[in-house]
């Protein structure tokens, strides 16, 4: 399963800029990058052009996390946000929030046109709408309201047929005016093209000022956590206060492209967006690790019958989104006892402008610039009344899953495990993971979750294992797919 971006830049065969591939021995610099996605190519470029030496870590390659699976939507229109802001952080912070998301806008817009990027870059209003009547009509209001009063570009239409392009009629809206879209592997290839990158050198360790890789460390004044999910369990506590989720989509063919940017505020609500002649329906969200019936991409498929019954499928891709405990990314210093760390993290649906925003706010506290907008996104920050319903959700769900690996009973006997299905088993006495392929051929993993311990649960529309605590992900032969794990999983010590 590759992404639109992914597939689109492979068959325009872009070229790939040279560049020291893979750390090798040790090296001293003025910043450390940890993360070649949008936030820590964007965090390094700032930090270059202003002449402090930068080098970037990245596990696997540039752009091969996240920031490829994204719909790419450059918007200040977070769902049903700003409402909630004013009424949790009071209007200083929740103007700080607006200002810090438009201002990303713009800032695409400028890199974009002084660096001559080929990127699709599109000026577009953004959407979130609602198809019920009643209940929800009204939150978009005040949504609208909530967004206009912090100075963004926001109104209210409750016009069915103002979105032209959309394949239903809708009974009102929060319409976003200057808003953005465009290719991120594109643009960000262009910046990468011009910093020092070691790929394929995945950090293990952080001590003070040094990063240790098998291949060599990495000696740093200031260091930077933008890989997603920071792995360090102490301290800063990330994996306490944030959970990941999944969501699904697929590129269709032959079908004119929506001229702007959608998002269904409802519980079933869907995501479009246009790219060439394409259009981009996105959907099927939940928590990951809790996708046990599968068909997200069955559903979006009847989607896309029903709304437009001549197109074909280019692509289909997931996504993975760290979602902190009161909706606001985590964006500063990385914790009290590390004054020369920083961290990026917990964008949730809205990678692109949090991660513009996190590169400006982080790479001028290094710099030693004024942030005013930085308070509503530090780390450090205390804010019950968002924060108590999630926390006692996600403890819940820790506490639940920790238990499955001990009191849950195997799903499925090893012998009737079907050809291209996966499952917790029973082998000898011991619960494991397996998957059969498509020939047949059996694999067998650990369930336990190489992070915490807790119990991987199978993924069928993805093929995957995933860890419903903390969000990491293997494929079916238990290799690492995303983080916080650093190691795949094996067979089960006792089968060995």
């Amino acid at each position: 399963m590759e992404s639109i971006w992914k597939k689109t830049i492979e068959e325009e065969k872009t070229p790939i800029p040279d560049r020291e591939k893979i750390l090798a021995g040790d090296v001293h610099t003025d910043a450390a990058v940890i993360g070649a996605g949008l936030a820590g190519i964007l965090t390094a470029w700032f930090l270059q052009s202003q002449g402090v030496k930068t080098v970037v870590l990245e596990a696997e390659t540039v752009g091969s996390g996240q920031t490829q699976n994204t719909t790419a939507k450059i918007t200040s229109q977070h769902g049903m946000i700003y409402h909630k802001l004013l009424e949790t952080f009071g209007r200083e912070k929740a103007a700080s929030y607006a200002s810090a998301n438009q201002n990303a806008v713009s800032e695409y817009q400028r890199i974009v046109r002084e660096q001559n990027i080929p990127c699709f870059f599109e000026k577009r209003p953004a959407y979130l709408y609602t198809r019920e009547n009643g209940e929800m009509g009204e939150k978009l209001l005040k949504e609208a309201q909530a967004a206009k009063s912090l100075g963004l570009p926001a109104s209210f239409t409750q016009n069915p047929e103002e979105p032209k392009d959309l394949p239903f009629s809708i009974t009102g809206a929060v319409r976003f005016e200057e808003q953005a879209q465009f290719h991120p592997l594109m643009f960000l290839q262009a910046l990468a093209e011009k910093l020092t990158i070691y790929e394929h050198t995945r950090v293990l360790k952080a001590e003070e000022n040094c990063l240790f890789t098998k291949q060599g460390r990495v000696f740093a004044d200031q260091i930077v956590f933008a890989g997603h999910y920071p792995f360090l369990l102490h301290p800063g506590y990330y994996f306490l206060r944030m959970h990941q989720e999944r969501s699904y989509c697929l590129a269709l063919k032959n079908k004119t492209a929506p001229s702007g940017m959608y998002l269904g505020a409802d519980e079933d609500g869907l995501s479009f967006r246009g790219f060439q002649n394409m259009t981009i329906l996105g959907g099927g969200k939940h928590r990951t690790g809790e996708n046990k019936s599968g068909g997200k991409y069955q559903m979006l498929r009847r989607k896309a019958e029903e709304f437009w019954p001549d197109s074909c499928e280019y692509a289909h891709w997931s996504a993975q989104d760290c979602m902190t405990l009161d909706g606001v990314p985590y964006i500063g210093r990385f914790s009290a006892e590390t004054p020369n760390w920083y961290v990026a993290t917990g964008f949730g649906k809205w990678g692109m402008t949090s991660s513009m925003a996190a590169a400006r706010l982080i790479s001028n506290e290094i710099l030693g610039r004024e942030n005013e907008e930085g308070e509503v996104f530090s780390p450090q920050r205390f804010t019950p009344s968002a924060s108590a319903a999630s926390f006692l959700s996600d403890g819940v769900h820790a506490a639940k899953d920790l238990g499955r690996r001990v009191f849950q009973k195997p799903e499925i006997p090893l012998e009737e495990l079907p050809a291209g299905h996966g499952g917790i088993v029973e082998i000898e006495g011991q619960k494991a993971g397996a998957c059969r392929d498509e020939d047949g051929e059996l694999y067998v993993v650990s369930i336990k979750c190489p992070h915490m311990g807790c119990q991987l649960e199978w993924n069928p529309d993805e093929k995957s294992w995933d860890c419903p605590c903390h969000g990491s992900r293997f494929d079916y032969r238990g290799r690492l797919l995303d983080g916080p794990a650093e190691n795949g999983v094996d067979m089960p010590e006792e089968l060995c």
